[in-house]
């Protein structure tokens, strides 16, 4: 049985679910899903996706970086030739940050050692 709903009751269910956009930014969300290669058949799908991939963001507690396009392909193409042991390019991004990050706990230690000498 549906419930009956006040003329204010359906504006705010509208209103929570609608969004607006800028038209050039929805003009470029139906280009790249006219490209087809991305995989989304509809603006719905496209939003649902950003934001399920946002979200996720948040839950992981990840932080995200800005790669160029070119150099990410490039990045993950010369991982595969040269079959280094890395899943992806986030892979090896995350590896060498940690390297980064031990080389950093070594100095901090020679530093705190030689502060005591």
């Amino acid at each position: 049985m549906l419930a009956k709903q006040t003329y204010s009751d359906a504006i705010k269910y509208l209103l929570d679910r609608h969004v607006v956009f800028p038209s050039e930014m929805v003009s470029h969300i139906e280009e790249l899903i006219n490209n087809k290669q991305l995989g989304y058949s509809s603006k719905e799908e496209f939003f649902y996706d950003a934001a399920r991939r946002t979200l996720k963001l948040y839950d992981e507690d990840i932080e995200c970086i800005n790669v160029r396009r070119h150099m990410y392909e490039k990045t993950k193409t010369a991982i595969d030739d040269l079959d280094l042991p890395f899943m992806g390019v986030d892979d090896f991004v995350e590896e060498q940050l940690k390297k980064l990050l031990e080389q950093h706990d070594q100095w901090k230690e020679q530093k705190e050692e030689a502060e005591k000498s």
